[in-house]
């Protein structure tokens, strides 16, 4: 790692405090608790993985969350896929190239089971989100937005 570029792990329970305060970062509608509680079911699942970036300290300066998907994933026409499912990199670790190799990581991950293609969203005004898909080589597929109407 003295060329500064992250050393990359696959996540255990060693990294749950850690990993569900980035957690919260990314995703602030539920708690730190409320992420570990997620996170315990991640670690059980086989069917995805989480990757950290660790600095030359080895501390976790960021997480991508990955999973084959093996339903439709809109844009892609093989299957599985790997999903990037979500991807954080603590503030004063970005324009580093951490995200690019999460995401090199993960594209790794899926390519030795068997998958062709990677797949990500992003919501519609995550104009960052989508800058940075763009600049590790994501090519937009579509546009989509949901509707609800109550029935009850």
């Amino acid at each position: 790692m003295s060329d500064g570029a992250p050393h990359i792990v696959v996540a255990d329970a060693h990294h749950v405090d850690r990993w569900a305060q980035m957690r919260a970062a990314l995703w602030p509608e539920d708690t730190v608790a409320g992420h570990r509680a997620e996170i315990s079911a991640l670690l059980r699942q086989d069917n995805g993985v989480t990757l950290l970036a660790l600095d030359a300290g080895n501390e976790v300066i960021g997480f991508a969350e990955v999973a084959l998907r093996h339903d439709h994933v809109n844009g892609c026409e093989t299957s599985p896929v790997v999903f990037l499912e979500g991807v954080y990199v603590d503030p004063d670790a970005r324009r580093r190239g951490v995200a690019a190799a999460l995401t090199r990581a993960a594209a790794d991950w899926g390519r030795a089971r068997g998958c062709t293609e990677m797949a990500s969203d992003a919501d519609i005004a995550n104009v960052a989100s989508h800058a940075f898909h763009m600049a590790v080589g994501f090519a937009e597929t579509e546009r989509v937005v949901y509707f609800r109407l109550p029935i009850s």
